[in-house]
């Protein structure tokens, strides 16, 4: 990530916690160090099930939601724009 001039930051959820539909101004990308989270797009009705090593890119302005795992998730997050 780094080397794509994200400058990316850790962040940490608990057991089955969940982010409502929302969308961003930013192009992020997210790479899950530990545990899952299970990302879903409203619009497409895709689902991306993301373990550790996992990479999700998401472009700007795209809704989604999220559900954390059973045992939780750590990721590194990085924006593009």
């Amino acid at each position: 990530m780094m080397d794509e001039g994200l400058n990316p930051y850790s962040w940490s959820n608990g057991v089955h916690e969940l982010y409502f539909i929302h969308s961003h101004g930013y192009n992020k990308v997210i790479y899950v160090v530990r545990g899952t989270i299970t990302f879903g797009l409203p619009g497409s009705g895709q689902k991306f099930h993301l373990k550790a090593g996992d990479r999700l890119d998401l472009p700007a302005g795209t809704l989604h939601d999220a559900q954390v795992g059973a045992s939780g998730v750590t990721c590194l997050e990085g924006h593009q724009g």
